[in-house]
This record gives C-alpha cells, sequence and structure tokens, in this order.
C-alpha cells in the first residue's frame, strides 16, 4: 500500500500500532511567525526528514515499529533570527488608543474608571431585586418569569389617568426568565383582554428584527398573575437604560431659551452653548440611529408608532434605541385586518417620518414646546439661527406634507457625510473599548493562579497531616508566596510592587527556566529553583487537593 502525501495513519484502511504519530490538531489561531519576515533563507542541511512539495506543503517522515508514515505537517517553521517572550508580558498601549486618552494618568493595569463605573451600575442594576413583603402587588412569578422588579414607579390601584401613547394604563418590569435565567423587561399593559389572536402575525414579524437601535421583541403573552387580565410584552433588557425624556427634557430650566426670548426682536442670538441647546453633532448621532431603526423597520414591512422621547432609550452617552415595539400593533388591531394586517403599514410608516421630525426639532429647541402646532415657525427660527441649513431642511421635509409617498431613504442625502463621521465616532469607540478589554485580559487566569496557590499554602491539615503544607513540594509554595506578597525593604518596610507579582505569577504559569532564589522566614535556608520547578510543584500539589476533594484518595 503506498501513502501518498498528506496521507496520515488516520486514512489508513489497516490497523496502526498504538505508538502511531496522534493526529495534530489544526488550530485557526494565528501565528505570529505568519505575520513576520524571516531575516534569512534557512541553508538546506542534510536533514532528510522534512520535504517540501509543490504546493509548498512540508510533508513529515516518521518511522514507528518499522512502519513509515508520512503527513503533511501544517505548523509553521520558526523563523530564523525571531524572539517572542516565553511567558506573558503586558505591552504598552497602542499609539493609536494612547494619543486619543483624555487623561494622561490612565491605569496601566485595569479599565479605565468611568467605563468600570458605568458597567458596575449596569451589574447593579440587573442584580436588584425587591422585598417581596414591602410589595406584595408585584407578583413573585408571571408566566416562565420571576424576581419582577419595578423600573419605573407603579401606578396607584386607583389610577385613571391612562398612558398618552398606548392608551391602556402600563408598568414595566425587570425580570428573570425560568427557562434560560436571563433578564428581560416586561411591560405590562393593564386590564387589557386579548380578543384576536390574528395579531400575532405581527408580532412573529417584530421578533425577527435584530437591530443594534431596536430592542428586539422576545414573546407576547397574557396573565391573570397580577389578579387582572394583562398583556405582556418582553424585551431584551438594557440596564442603566433611560429614555430620552428623562436624558433631555426633564429639566424645567432647559427650555427656558426656547420659551421665554421674545422673537421677532433682533437682538442677536445667544451662544448655544450658552442658550443650553444641545451640541449639533449630537442631533445628527442621534438622527443617524433613528433613521438606521426606521429604515430597518421599514423594510421588514413593519411601522414603528412609539417614536416619541418617552419610548427612545439612551444608554451611554449617546447610544440609542426604540423601545416597546409592536405594542401598538396588537392594541390597536382591527378586525377588519383580519385578511391582511399590513394593510395599514404605509400609512403609519409615513406617520413614523413625521414622528421622527418631531423628535428632532424638539432636541433641536431642547423643549417639546417645539412641536406644538402654535409653535412650529417660532421652533423653526430657532435652527435657522442656531443650526445649519441642512438640520433645518431635514426637519422641513419630515414636517411638511408631500404630494408623494416618502421613504427613509429620502433623508439620507442630508445626513451626507455626516453619517462617516459617526462611524469613525464608533470605530474609535470600539478600539478604545478593546485596549480596556486588552488590560483585563490576563486578569482571570492570573486570578485563578492566585486562588490555587490560596488552596495550598498554610493549609492546616490535609489527610490527617497536620505537617503537610511545610513540607515537601507545599514548603517551596510556601517560600514562593512569601516571596510574592512579603517582600521588604533593606529598612524593613513592606515592598509593595504590583509590577513583580504579576511579572512572578506569569513566569510560574509559563514555567520558564528562569532561577529565583527562595529564602525561609529564619534566614537560614536559601533554596535556588526554576520557575519550571515550581509550576511542576504546583500543579502536582493542586491535583492532589483536586483528588481528595472528588474522594479519589
Amino acid at each position: 500500500m503506498s501513502l501518498s502525501a498528506g496521507s496520515s495513519p488516520l486514512h489508513s484502511p489497516k490497523i496502526t500500532p498504538q505508538t502511531s504519530p496522534a493526529p495534530r490538531r489544526r488550530s485557526h489561531t494565528p501565528n505570529p511567525a505568519s505575520y513576520m519576515v524571516p531575516c534569512s533563507a534557512s541553508t538546506p542541511g542534510s536533514n532528510p526528514g522534512p520535504q517540501t512539495s509543490a504546493s509548498g506543503q512540508v510533508i513529515q517522515k516518521e518511522t514507528v515499529g518499522g512502519t513509515t508514515y508520512f503527513y503533511t505537517d501544517t505548523t509553521p517553521a520558526p523563523v530564523t533570527g525571531m524572539v517572542f517572550p516565553n511567558y506573558h508580558i503586558y505591552p504598552p498601549t497602542a499609539p493609536h488608543v494612547a494619543y486619543m486618552q483624555p487623561k494622561a494618568n490612565a491605569p496601566s493595569f485595569f479599565m479605565a474608571d468611568e467605563l468600570r463605573q458605568e458597567l458596575i451600575n449596569r451589574h447593579l442594576i440587573t442584580m436588584a431585586q425587591i422585598d417581596q413583603a414591602d410589595m406584595p402587588a408585584v407578583p413573585s412569578e408571571v408566566d416562565s418569569y420571576h424576581s419582577l422588579f419595578p423600573l419605573e414607579p407603579l401606578p396607584p390601584p386607583n389610577r385613571i389617568q391612562k398612558s398618552s401613547n398606548f392608551g391602556y394604563i402600563t408598568s414595566c418590569y425587570k425580570a428573570v426568565n425560568s427557562k434560560d435565567d436571563l433578564p428581560y423587561c416586561l411591560r405590562r399593559i393593564h386590564g387589557f383582554r386579548l380578543v384576536n389572536t390574528k395579531c400575532m402575525v405581527l408580532v412573529d414579524m417584530w421578533k425577527k428584527i435584530q437591530h443594534s437601535n431596536i430592542v428586539t421583541l422576545r414573546e407576547v403573552f397574557t396573565t391573570k398573575a397580577f389578579a387582572e387580565p394583562s398583556l405582556v410584552f418582553a424585551y431584551d433588557f438594557h440596564a442603566g437604560g433611560e429614555t430620552m425624556m428623562s436624558r433631555h427634557f426633564n429639566d424645567p430650566n432647559a427650555d427656558a431659551y426656547f420659551t421665554k426670548r421674545k422673537w421677532g426682536q433682533h437682538d442677536g442670538p445667544l451662544p448655544r452653548q450658552h442658550a443650553g441647546l444641545l451640541p449639533e453633532s449630537l442631533i445628527w448621532a442621534y438622527i443617524v440611529q433613528l433613521s438606521s431603526a426606521l429604515r430597518t423597520i421599514h423594510t421588514a414591512g413593519l411601522a414603528c408608532r412609539v417614536m416619541d422621547p418617552t419610548k427612545i432609550l439612551i444608554t451611554g452617552k449617546t447610544r440609542l434605541r426604540v423601545n416597546c415595539v409592536g405594542v401598538c400593533d396588537v392594541l390597536t388591531f382591527d378586525n377588519s385586518q383580519n385578511n391582511n394586517p399590513l394593510a395599514l403599514m404605509a400609512q403609519y410608516q409615513q406617520a413614523d417620518l413625521i414622528s421622527l421630525g418631531k423628535v428632532v426639532l424638539a432636541l433641536a429647541c431642547n423643549s417639546l414646546a417645539g412641536i406644538q402646532r402654535e409653535s412650529l415657525q417660532k421652533a423653526v427660527e430657532l435652527v435657522t439661527i442656531n443650526y445649519s441649513s441642512d438640520l433645518k431642511n431635514l426637519i422641513l421635509y419630515l414636517l411638511t406634507d408631500q404630494n408623494r409617498m416618502r421613504s427613509v431613504n429620502d433623508i439620507m442625502p442630508m445626513i451626507g457625510a455626516r453619517f462617516y463621521t459617526q462611524l469613525d465616532a464608533a470605530q474609535m469607540r470600539n478600539d478604545v473599548i478593546e485596549e480596556d478589554l486588552a488590560k483585563e485580559l490576563q486578569n482571570g487566569r492570573l486570578f485563578r493562579l492566585v486562588a490555587k496557590l490560596g488552596t495550598i499554602t498554610e493549609r492546616p491539615e490535609f489527610q490527617k497531616d497536620p505537617t503537610w503544607s511545610e513540607t515537601g513540594d507545599r514548603y517551596l509554595l510556601k517560600l514562593f508566596r512569601d516571596h510574592l506578597f512579603h517582600q521588604v525593604t533593606e529598612a524593613g518596610a513592606p515592598w509593595i510592587d504590583l509590577s513583580h507579582i504579576i511579572s512572578c505569577l506569569n513566569k510560574l504559569d509559563a514555567g520558564v527556566p528562569e532561577k529565583i532564589s527562595l529564602i525561609s522566614r529564619d534566614e537560614k535556608s536559601v533554596l535556588v529553583v526554576t520557575y519550571s520547578d515550581l509550576k511542576r510543584c504546583f500543579e502536582n500539589t493542586f491535583q492532589e487537593l483536586i483528588a481528595a476533594a472528588s474522594g479519589q484518595l
């Protein structure tokens, strides 16, 4: 039987000996050597083993038990003159990120404090729970969801006022789904009875939409867990989000420039930053995101119908998401639409464009009073004075009745090159976050090393042996622990150096051949060992603990 180039023992029809070369695992992880150019070509030697095929692949030959095996070696050969560190070393910040850092004293080993605090706040909100005794009106379980937590003040039991958007009393909760243990946002419609399930066709269409600026609808169900019939919409939960209404329109003094200024008196406009108006770059960032969401919704044959500051979520600084999608489609579903639930979508899509124009105009005026019919002329004058003509033309196009059907794509030329500005900002933000991730990349591995080391050293007793941690390999690890954390200066003061701890842990994890001097606490013994010896002691001892914990000893 002839073995062709590239064949291996796995392809042989005969039974091969147990000592046959093990098949090599193929990895898609890029090898650093593949990005480098060799300094010099290797000189052909007398080694007849590796051969190069016509395609450039290396054919290896190995003889085991009198049988010769040929196989293709896909591992890149080491390049002459190239040296890589044999343990983890933290590189400096990439220059394209370092020069955009606003603070020169940014931490080098950990992520930025601002990002850390934002993530901690999100985690805190995600894990928040209520005391069931203090809020008995909140059920402990609704359908497959549990651990309900109100995200907004609960309406009083005798409340008569209804939502201005939906025409029903609504409430919002964070809850955990018992099927996947993930948090979701539940929007409850009080006292609603679903009498026609034909609207679920639209719900299924909404569930298929995945977009970075839309809060995804997961499911809709009815329940009586709230002591009355209710309709519940389950959405993805975005911790820390706040509505555009609370971010920009909740301050009674914010709209003073629009509501109190005597328009028509040409005494010169105030500078925008002193007038309390929003930066135009921020408004365009919102326009790009909202128009992107509308474009996806309209392309799917649906209409948003909730383009309102109270239903637009803001997470972080400028990230927008349209919330409560699909609610209007269910609540206002007409029995006459049974044959064609999408019959009125074209009309609703035109209304979406008008609603988008009102949102943009309100942002430009920094006041909801600007979108009132009697204030439109005054609002447009404010935009003309303080903002570019492109923004004014976009608002007028969205708010003016046209003789033809409009599309959200029509405003793309008005956005123009500002789209590239937003793309550039998003990519720069991605670079900063990736750099912060790189700082935390090795911390989990180092923590596991410290946790394992802590389970070994100073253990009072093991297998009824009180001296276990003070003898053999454990004694070396105890001295290494002192070398890590208990260093002192010549004057006897504690020497605290995080880089020393990290460097030594990385060398231990890699098992480098570098030698290290370990001194006993009474300074009568000095042991010179390598990190590879310490790693062997470390792994053997920890495996001994694991075996004892699992009952194998």
